[in-house]
Parts: structure tokens; C-alpha cells; sequence
């Protein structure tokens, strides 16, 4: 028997007034390959946007062969054959460039263990994940734009700060006297070990990334263990008296660090949730966030189960902040002022699997986290739910977030502060049947609750493109002053104009008089003087025509910034028109959508009234198609008694028929057989000579009394006549009565008691019609059966 079946839905919610402005959660679907070809699977994908599960065969035999194939319908759905990047270009991108323009976003894996989470997440050698994904497109995208090291500084309540750039360089000196050793991030070497994850060939990137901006990334990594908050990046103290203890809480060698001291969550001044006292380090490449990342993953608590070989017993939480600034007015230097600073920030959540410890067989602390991860999962599951009602309904019930850390820390991001997204990871195998199916029904409620959209950020008021016309100028300006045998190659020296200007006159000669008929040196000053004088005269020449052709040139260049204005001024006209014309079509399509809001509000008030007619009438027809089913169930009872009680009266007289005709047939058989026994008697009375009849015993005589009859004078005892054949034919007159001594009469009369009693003579004595009767009445009764008694008296005739 086979039944294809959709989840019920609920009766239709109440819809915000505004639908634009909130989105649903985005729920993808991906399933795991199968680990070989002979495994019975129970998930099927039918379409791009829906799965459909079923029962595997042992559970049809557990309900006698009765099952129902449910569908489920997701945003998308990727099958086992879809890559990393397809997978990355639909769920994570858009969450990246939101995350560029200043918004914030949630992505998470939720699933039983052993489905793929983890892999989906942080990809294996030579396929990487989402997370280096995200980090490399980031890093591509803002690559010329970010800041240098310690412009951007976090401080402890979730907020930004921006330094100077001499605050800033000594904050790099500081860093790099410390006798720790840094790497730049150029001449990085990447560990071998996570190098093939984040060999990226895409090279993805935001095309509308803002140039006048600059911008800088920093990444922290968190666990949630046991309901507990810890950092995977801080560096713990080595403390070699205190004991020590590993991520199984097992003491270890000496010479081990001690693990991190759980964290708090706060609440800053904007009412968003934050890790204090975490550690968030400032990246510049995808290799060095990525080392972060690998650091902090091998100190993440991960443990061996009969479901999957490493299995995470924490939930790891990734954030990666994005702190951006802009330019001021020239486009060399960042503005300090605090309310330009955007910070936006991207959290990846590797939630740990939901178990059965039956399946597992989990014990000691193994079982202890599992408990605590099923319950974390149960408590995003109720806030979930909680959440729905709420928007479907109209209700204001509390959401529990405070019942877990997780759902704690992101409460903010449902209360409408960033895109939700969420990936469900299946394994298709028979085993997980039940988990999948409860983790099917989590993720359809899922995307149905509607998150606000995040407000855009306010724009700077400067002039868009800064950045390159400064660098533009610059550029122009040195070419300019290398063709003027100007400072080539940053040559520091810088010459006057005027030096410039004195260069170009002949030296004058020495103007000493030693001697009074000395008649050289005043002609040769004469002369030189005139030579300058003339040269003077030629750079005056020179000036007035450059001076006109300069003037000449601003005069165009004036007509041509008129005739520019004139026709910017043309072009602003048309744009106000266009505006003035834009804004009056608003103005009609706001009326329009208040008038269709009017409409809609009053067709939901009769969707509504109409929904409760047919909930009511829905309910009053599946009360009376259960009362006619009581009553036809009733009737299908009433005639199986009736059938039965039938069937047993039938059978009742059946059996009676047969006794009855048994018994008919054997007083027939008896009758018949006393006839043919009179008949033989007849026969043999006609056939026998007349012989006198011998004297019966004294005791007969005096027990019978004589009879006297009549002896006719023939010697047949009745009348003869003739037949038409010339025979003769008898008619008796009287029938004697023949009698047989008992055996048992004689054995009783040679007893010493010589007197039987009364009956004795009746019993001793019997006729043949008795005999015979008695006889067959004993074959009867045993072939009729031991139930059947013949309790008839043989019949006597009077002497």
C-alpha cells in the first residue's frame, strides 16, 4: 500500500502590512552521497526545489507493509553530484557582498551527525568549503582598498575606534619588536596541511565594492561546548604546578597548555549580543585568516562515535567583522570621526549533529555531550517555533533564547539585524530514517519565519571617486615635472623658480678695480649687463605672450566651463523634470498602494471571516463523517452478530433435520423389518403341514390362562378363497402369538431362590417383533452416535 502525502499545513497566517520589508529564512537542502552502491537509501531528490523520503523496507514490514512518502520542499535543493562552488555561489555569496556593503549575515549547518556539516563548512584538500571561500572572495574585493595594520582597532563592547596614522605605526613598531617573529603576510608560509583548501582558481570578487572606503577584516573563532562558551584562539598560560586537563577532561602530559576559560556573553549599547574578552585578530590575506581558523580548529573538541570517526561534540562559531571608514575630502587620509565607521560582521556556524544514544553508544562524558547538544538544538527548534506563532498568529509569546547560549548569541540576528540562511545537511541511508525525517520538519517550519531586513547605511556626503583623482593628480604631476627636468625617481631636492629663472642669465664677471687704467673690466660689465638687459627683454617678450596665451587659454577655458554649465544646467533641468515626473508617479503609486493595502487589509478580514466558516464547517463535517463512521462500524458489528447468529441457528437445525430424519429412517427400517419378519412367519405357516402344537410347560400354563378360540373346519386357521389363476389365497382370522424361553430364565430358575420376580416372565419371554427392534434400534444408536439414546418400550400384545 502506497500513499504520497505532503505535510499539513497550518491555516493561513496573518500577513505583516508591509511584506517587502521583512524576507523568510533561507533553508537549502544538501545531500550526502551514499558510501557504497549496495546501501539502501530513503531520501530521493525529485526536483530542484524538493526531496521526498520514505520509509526503508524494514519499517513497511513493521507496519504490515503500510507506509507514506513525504515531500519536503526547500529554496533549493543540491544533490550529491553538486560542487562546492555551485553550492557558494547560491547560499554564501550574497551573503559576502552584503557583508561588504555594511550588513550583517548568519549561515549555519544543521543535521544529524555524520551528514556532511563539517565538510560542507570547511571543504576538504583540494575542494575548500564555504569558509575559505568567503575569505578569499572578501580579500579579492577589498585587496587595494584595505588600511594598514592598527588603523582600525577593536575595543571590548563590540565596538571600533580609528587611529592616527602615528598611533597606528606605533602600534606596528610595538608588534614587530615583540620577540615573537612576524611573517609578512607576502612572504607567508602556508601550512601544507590546509594549503589544497584554499587554492582558490575562482578568484570571486564584489564588482559595486565603494573605492573611497577603506577597510579591514578580523576574524575570531568561539566553541560552544556543554553550553559553555570558549575561545579557540586565545593562548592559555603554561602553568606547570596546576593540574591539567585535555578536551576529554582527561589529565595529560606536562608541558601542555591549559584550555581557555569559558567566556560571557554582553549586550552592547545597539542591543547586539558579543563574546567579551575574545580574541579577534586582524587578517590581510585568505591564507593568514585561514591559518586563524586552521589554529583554533585543532584545539575544537571533536571525539570518535559508532555513527561518524570524528565527530564534533561542539558547536564551532566563526565570525568573521569587516570595520570600514571613509576617506576625507583629498583621498589620503581616514576620517576620524566615529559615526562614519561601519562594522558589519558574517558568522559561520558549524552546529554539531543532533544523536541518539542508542545508535551511538555514547557513555561517561560522550553521553553528557550529547545531552547537552540535543538540548541546544531543542532549544533553536522552540525559539523557532516560538517565532512563527508569533508572526503567523499574532501572538507575543516570549522566545526562550536564554535557555542556550547558542540561540543567545543570536538573537539578533532574528530580531531583524542581518540575512539568515541556513544549510540542512541528509545523509540518504536507511539507518538515519527517523533523525533525517524530524530534521525535514525543523528546517520546512524554519522558512517560514520572516526576519526584518537590515537598514541600509547612510551615505558620507563626499565627493564620490576622491581616491583616484588624487592618485590621478599625483601621477600627472610628476610626469609634468620629469618633462621640465624636474626630480625624477622621488629625488627629495626641489628647486625654486626663481634659481630657475637666474640659471638662464650669463654670469656676471668679477667687478674689482685694482688698477685706475684698468680699461677691461668696466666694458666687459657693460657688456654683460646689455646681455642680460636683451635677454631680460626677450624673457618679457617671451612672458606677455605666454601671459596672452594663457589668458587665451582660460578664456576657452572659461567659454568652454560656460558652455559646460550651460548644458549641465540643460541636463539638470531634464533630470528635475524626470525627478519632478518620478516623484509625482510615486506620489500615485503610494496612493495606489495605500488604496491596494486597504483592499488587501479588507480581503484578509474576509479571508478571515471565510476561513473560520470553513475551519467551523471543516470541523461540524469531520464530526458527522466520524459519527457516520461510528454508526456504519455499528452496522458492520450489528450484521456480523446477526450473520453469526444465523450461521449458528442454521447449523442448530441442520443437525435436528439430520436427528429427526435419522430417527425417521429408523423407525421405517424398523417397521420394515418387523413386516418382513411377519411376512416370513406368514410364509412359513402357509408352507407347514398341520402338526399339533406341543404342550407348553406347566409353569406357562399356569402363568397364561388359556385361550379359547375357535378351530375352524379347515385346517388353515382363516378363510381360503380361489384366485383368477386357479391358486388359492388365505385371510387369517387370527394371529398366535410365538414365544421363546430366555437362557437367562433358565439360570434364574436353577437358582437357589426358586421364586423370580414379578417382571421375570416379561423379561424371560420376549416376542421376535421385540428382539428385532431392540436390535436395530442398538445398530441405530451407534451409528448416530454415542449422544443418541432410544428410550422407546417394546410394544406387548394382551393373550
Amino acid at each position: 500500500m502506497k500513499a504520497v502525502a505532503r505535510t499539513p499545513r497550518r491555516p493561513a497566517p496573518k500577513k505583516p502590512s508591509h511584506p517587502s520589508l521583512k524576507d523568510p529564512v533561507g533553508v537549502y537542502c544538501r545531500v550526502r552521497p551514499l558510501s557504497g552502491p549496495d546501501q539502501e537509501g530513503c531520501i530521493e531528490v525529485i526536483n530542484e526545489t524538493t526531496v521526498q523520503i520514505h520509509p526503508p523496507d524494514r519499517y513497511r514490514i513493521f507496519r504490515n507493509g503500510e507506509y507514506r512518502e513525504t515531500q519536503y520542499s526547500f529554496k533549493e535543493v543540491f544533490g550529491t553530484l553538486v560542487a562546492q562552488k555551485e553550492l557558494f555561489d547560491v547560499v554564501a555569496k550574497p551573503l559576502v557582498e552584503d557583508l561588504i556593503h555594511g550588513k550583517n549575515g548568519l549561515l549555519f549547518t544543521y543535521g544529524v551527525t555524520g551528514s556532511g556539516k563539517t565538510h560542507t563548512m570547511t571543504g576538504s584538500p583540494g575542494d575548500g568549503g564555504l569558509l575559505p571561500r568567503c575569505l578569499d572572495m572578501i580579500f579579492n574585493s577589498i585587496g587595494p582598498f584595505q588600511a594598514k595594520r592598527f588603523v582600525f582597532k577593536l575595543d571590548d563592547k563590540n565596538g571600533v575606534d580609528v587611529q592616527c596614522e602615528v598611533d597606528a605605526l606605533l602600534e606596528r613598531q610595538k608588534r614587530d619588536a615583540m620577540p615573537v617573529p612576524k611573517i609578512p603576510s607576502g612572504k607567508r608560509q602556508i601550512d601544507p596541511e590546509f594549503a589544497d583548501m584554499i587554492n582558490v582558481q575562482d578568484h570571486c570578487k564584489v564588482e559595486e565594492v565603494d573605492e573611497d572606503n577603506v577597510y579591514s577584516v578580523f576574524v575570531s573563532y568561539i566553541e560552544i561546548y556543554n553550553n559553555y562558551i570558549y575561545d579557540l584562539l586565545e593562548e592559555a598560560p603554561f602553568e606547570p604546578i596546576k593540574p591539567k586537563w585535555n578536551n576529554c577532561n582527561t589529565p595529560v602530559r606536562n608541558g601542555d597548555f591549559i584550555p581557555p576559560q569559558s567566556k560571557m556573553l554582553r549586550e552592547d549599547q545597539n542591543h547586539n549580543m558579543y563574546v567579551t574578552g575574545c580574541t579577534e585578530v586582524e587578517v590581510k590575506s585568505t591564507e593568514e585568516a585561514f591559518e586563524v581558523f586552521w589554529r583554533g580548529q585543532k584545539k575544537r573538541r571533536i571525539a570518535h562515535t559508532q555513527l561518524n570517526r570524528e565527530s564534533s561534540r561542539s558547536h564551532g562559531v566563526f565570525i568573521i567583522k569587516l570595520a570600514q571608514a571613509p576617506l576625507d575630502a583629498d583621498g589620503d587620509n581616514v576620517l576620524q570621526e566615529k559615526e562614519q565607521i561601519t562594522l558589519s560582521q558574517l558568522s559561520l556556524v558549524d552546529l554539531a549533529g543532533s544523536e541518539r544514544t542508542n545508535r551511538t553508544k555514547a557513555e561517561g562524558n560522550r553521553l553528557r555531550e550529547a545531552g547537552n547538544i540535543n538540548q541546544s538544538l531543542m532549544t533553536l527548534r522552540t525559539c523557532i517555533e516560538v517565532l512563527r506563532e508569533n508572526q503567523m498568529y499574532g501572538t507575543n509569546k516570549m522566545v526562550p533564547y536564554r535557555d542556550s547560549k547558542l540561540t543567545h548569541l543570536f538573537k539578533n540576528y532574528f530580531d531583524g539585524e542581518g540575512k539568515v540562511r541556513m544549510i540542512v545537511c541528509v545523509n540518504p541511508k536507511a539507518e538515519d530514517y527517523e533523525e533525517s525525517l524530524q530534521v525535514m520538519r525543523f528546517a520546512e517550519m524554519t522558512q517560514e519565519v520572516e526576519v526584518a531586513r537590515p537598514v541600509d547605511r547612510p551615505l558620507c556626503g563626499l565627493t564620490p571617486g576622491r581616491r583616484f583623482r588624487n592618485q590621478a593628480f599625483r601621477e600627472e604631476l610628476s610626469q609634468k615635472l620629469e618633462l621640465r627636468g624636474g626630480p625624477k625617481n622621488g629625488e627629495t631636492e626641489e628647486q625654486s623658480v626663481t634659481e630657475m629663472f637666474l640659471q638662464n642669465f650669463p654670469p656676471l664677471p668679477s667687478c674689482e678695480l685694482l688698477d685706475v687704467n684698468d680699461d677691461q673690466t668696466l666694458p666687459r660689465l657693460i657688456e654683460v649687463l646689455e646681455k642680460r638687459h636683451k635677454t631680460r627683454q626677450m624673457l618679457l617678450k617671451e612672458f606677455g605672450k605666454n601671459v596672452l596665451a594663457f589668458k587665451t587659454a582660460l578664456q576657452e577655458f572659461d567659454s568652454s566651463v560656460v558652455s559646460k554649465e550651460n548644458y549641465i544646467q540643460g541636463k539638470l533641468s531634464e533630470k528635475e523634470k524626470t525627478i519632478a515626473g518620478q516623484k509625482m508617479e510615486l506620489e500615485r503609486l503610494e496612493k495606489k498602494i495605500k488604496t491596494l493595502e486597504y483592499k488587501i487589509e479588507i480581503l484578509e478580514k474576509t479571508t478571515t471571516i471565510y476561513e473560520d466558516d470553513k475551519r467551523n464547517l471543516q470541523q461540524e463535517l469531520e464530526s458527522k463523517s466520524q459519527k457516520l463512521q461510528r454508526q456504519a462500524s455499528d452496522k458492520r458489528r450489528l450484521e456480523a452478530r446477526l450473520q453469526g447468529v444465523v450461521a449458528e441457528t442454521a447449523m442448530k437445525w441442520e443437525k435436528e433435520c439430520e436427528r429427526r430424519v435419522a430417527a425417521k429412517q429408523l423407525e421405517m427400517q424398523n417397521k420394515l423389518w418387523v413386516k418382513d419378519e411377519k411376512l416370513k412367519q406368514l410364509k412359513a405357516i402357509v408352507t407347514e403341514p398341520k402338526i399339533e402344537k406341543p404342550e407348553r410347560p406347566s409353569r406357562e400354563r399356569d402363568r397364561e390362562k388359556p385361550v379359547q378360540r375357535s378351530v375352524s373346519p379347515s385346517p388353515v386357521p382363516g378363510d381360503v378363497f380361489k384366485t383368477r389363476g386357479g391358486g388359492q389365497a388365505v385371510q387369517f382370522t387370527e394371529i398366535e402369538t410365538l414365544k421363546q424361553e430366555s437362557p437367562t430364565g433358565r439360570k434364574r430358575r436353577s437358582s437357589p431362590n426358586p421364586e423370580p420376580p414379578e417382571d421375570a416372565a416379561d423379561s424371560e419371554c420376549t416376542d421376535v417383533e421385540t428382539r428385532c427392534s431392540v436390535a436395530l434400534e442398538m445398530r441405530a444408536g451407534s451409528a448416530l452416535g454415542p449422544g443418541y439414546q432410544h428410550h422407546a418400550q417394546p410394544k406387548r400384545r394382551k393373550p
